[in-house]
């Protein structure tokens, strides 16, 4: 089994993972980084979050970096803010114990831009962006992008499906002379294919992890099938059976989230909403609340769950099934980090019970039914 140093990395940031309980490459971070290590290479990899992609292009990206020139060198694209928080933070902790420090700034929608400027005048060596902030920050001279040697697309079906298109081909086409573009993206969908075929050299280094192999082995999955009417029922009896844990429970959309959150209020249990449409210090708030414990629950769609970096979560609830696999995938995930176990539990009709066959097919995992809620 290969380890970080046989890929290349060096012993300064291996300290740093040791620290975080890093030790082995996962699968894309084997493949990707002695790749993006030694060529001026564009990649195309699809990979489900929860894969490790963020030290796979991070890794390579701050190794590459000079720290002596204080000119951004590259630029990381991510659909959220808290997406975008979390790989800056990461890669503040790779950079530990590393001499010569590397600065790493995050800039993003719903946040004072003046505040971001300022930060900006500081050295700066890479920038992580939402689409629109970067560009309005681009349109005030606020940032310098021509040393920009790479730019990541983090999650880019993600940044399609919140309709920034046009954001990323403008991105794309102030930045004609950079060396390496990589591209990270769960699905491929057309959009995606053709920021491919229009920017990306034609022998890009191609990347593909299996949703197979990223399932937790550690997380154990449930479902429970009910009536529609009886769901909530189901899930207030499971949420007092976890006492003080807390966990996310997961709906299809906005409005769904606001009125479950408001049902399990009205039951007495610490819990909130938390979705597309919220202000941003409205979410800060609610995350706030969360990460001190003094909410038990989060009620949260698919988007809004994306970059939650948030530790001890003891279970998730599927209180609506998602659409897409690697959704499922990504909800589980948010569980069982850092080696704890972890449930997922999914509130199913009668006729939802194909789908979880589906999910338990095609990412090659085992639900057991229970009888009733525990």
């Amino acid at each position: 089994m290969e380890n970080f140093s046989d890929l290349g990395i060096r012993k300064d940031f291996i300290k740093g993972l040791k620290e975080l309980n890093i030790f082995k490459p996962t699968e894309i971070q084997a493949e990707a980084i002695p790749v993006l290590l030694g060529n001026d290479t564009d990649l195309v990899g699809q990979a489900q979050t929860g894969t490790g992609k963020t030290a796979a292009y991070g890794l390579p990206i701050l190794q590459n970096i000079n720290p002596k020139s204080d000119k951004i060198q590259a630029l990381i694209l991510c659909p959220t803010r808290e997406l975008g928080q979390q790989v800056a933070k990461q890669l503040f902790r790779f950079t530990k114990y590393v001499d010569d420090k590397i600065f790493a700034e995050a800039v993003y929608g719903g946040a004072p831009i003046e505040k971001q400027m300022s930060a900006l005048r500081r050295p700066t060596h890479i920038v992580v962006a939402t689409p629109g902030r970067l560009i309005d920050l681009h349109a005030k001279k606020a940032l310098d992008l021509s040393s920009v040697k790479t730019i990541v697309l983090d999650e880019a079906d993600e940044m399609l499906s919140m309709g920034f298109q046009k954001e990323l081909h403008e991105i794309l086409n102030m930045l004609p002379k950079v060396e390496r573009r990589w591209l990270f993206s769960a699905t491929m969908p057309d959009g995606i294919k053709d920021i491919v075929n229009q920017y990306m050299k034609s022998d890009a280094y191609r990347i593909t992890i299996d949703a197979k192999n990223v399932v937790n082995s550690k997380i154990e999955h449930q479902y429970v099938v009910c009536d529609e009417t009886e769901k909530l029922n189901a899930l207030v009896q499971f949420l007092k059976s976890r006492n003080e844990e807390r966990g996310v429970v997961f709906c299809k959309t906005k409005a769904e989230t606001e009125k479950v959150a408001k049902q399990l209020q009205a039951k007495n249990i610490l819990a909130d909403a938390i979705h597309g449409d919220l202000l941003q210090k409205e979410r800060d708030k609610v995350m706030r609340a969360f990460k001190n414990t003094s909410l038990q629950v989060l009620v949260a769609t698919d988007i809004a769950a994306r970059g939650l970096d948030i530790e001890a979560l003891a279970y998730v609830v599927h209180y609506q099934l998602p659409d897409k696999e690697e959704y499922y995938t990504h909800r589980s995930g948010r569980t069982a980090r850092a080696g704890k176990e972890g449930l997922s539990l999914a509130i199913v009709t009668t006729r939802e019970v194909r789908n979880i066959l589906f999910f338990q097919k095609n990412l090659g995992i085992v639900f057991s039914q229970i009888k009733r809620v525990q």
